[in-house]
């Protein structure tokens, strides 16, 4: 009797559990999640609006296949322009992408050292730094560094600072999170120091680097390092729900069209880029995918091996919460689905 009992209260409380657990879980998760997939990626686009995205942007390349772009929603909401598949955006992280196949031609032109320290790097920020003559390249690009993240300083995102020297100022003098290399975290830090120590070592800015040996060759004419660089109607305007306006006079870094992103990670993918030694280098250090968000932005560029495709999102729109973050990853899926799904 006694077992039957304990059965029954175990029962109650998984369902009470259940019950209690899904009052927190927000709906529109679960319908984005749960409803039936469009017969076309173009269907996903116009049904994902549903969910408070102002506009949407895909770029697919499967093998066997002609590149295709979509577009949905609003280019610019405010003068009710619609989306343009070739529109500019900000691709915020997935920057790293390219900073990290930069970092890889000049390791193997012998100009950098993946195991040469910060401390040797860039001498100065020795004691405003800790671990800087533990900290090496590799750990930097690996994330594996343990130096505090500048833009995880609260409220940062409000009046982000531009400046190498103030982004700095954010961590100066701050304990380490870990010792280096014995532990990972996403640190948008690293890779401020990667470009500073680039521009070092060129004598000039690494995107101009960037530019001659990864977009030229590849014929990439839609990638900017900055919002200084282009029109500013060719951008797609950015919202964030709980600010009224449109952020994309904000400057966040390198602005690319998804068909930009898309024909580069192909490309990263299938070793276009790289001679043997770069390829046998860049493996052993970075991803070969990434995503992206700053606010009004998030961006999603993935290489799918089993159906041999590239798919680059964009949204332009973002929350506090990020439920648009995960809304965006069940639509990545659902749209892969689709795609999949496609003779």
């Amino acid at each position: 009797m006694k077992k039957k009992q304990t059965k029954l209260m175990i029962r109650v409380i998984l369902l009470v559990g259940t019950i209690v657990s899904m009052f927190f879980v927000p709906w529109l998760l679960v319908k984005a999640w749960i409803l039936p997939l469009p017969d076309s990626v173009q269907g996903q686009l116009d049904e994902a609006l549903d969910y408070d995205f102002e506009g949407m942007i895909v770029y697919i390349d499967k093998a066997g296949q002609a590149p295709q772009s979509f577009a949905s929603g609003w280019h610019n909401r405010e003068s009710k322009i619609p989306a343009k598949p070739n529109a500019l955006f900000k691709i915020a992280s997935i920057s790293k992408l390219y900073d990290a196949v930069a970092v890889t031609k000049l390791v193997s032109q012998g100009r950098l050292s993946l195991d040469k320290t910060l401390a040797e790097y860039l001498p100065e920020l020795t004691g405003e730094i800790e671990n800087t003559d533990k900290i090496t390249l590799r750990l930097m690009i690996q994330h594996k560094s343990g130096i505090p993240n500048f833009t995880d300083t609260p409220k940062f995102w409000e009046n982000p600072i531009r400046t190498y020297e103030e982004n700095l100022t954010l961590i100066k003098g701050k304990p380490a999170n870990f010792e280096p290399d014995e532990d990972y975290e996403y640190c948008n830090t690293n890779y401020l120091l990667i470009n500073k120590i680039m521009d070092n070592e060129l004598g000039y800015d690494n995107f101009q680097f960037i530019k001659e040996e990864i977009l030229n060759p590849l014929g990439l004419k839609n990638t900017f390092s900055s919002l200084k660089e282009v029109s500013l109607d060719s951008v797609m305007s950015g919202y964030h729900i709980g600010y009224a306006h449109d952020i994309k006079m904000k400057d966040y870094g390198m602005h690319a069209t998804a068909e930009d992103v898309g024909v580069f990670l192909r490309a990263l993918n299938n070793g276009a880029l790289f001679n043997e030694r770069e390829q046998e280098i860049y493996s052993s250090i970075y991803e070969y995918e990434h995503s992206g968000w700053v606010p009004g932005y998030q961006s999603f560029a993935k290489y799918y091996k089993d159906i041999d495709a590239v798919i680059v999102t964009f949204y332009n729109t973002t929350d506090p919460k990020l439920y648009n973050w995960n809304l965006s990853e069940i639509i990545n899926k659902r749209i892969y689905k689709i795609v999949k799904k496609q003779k």
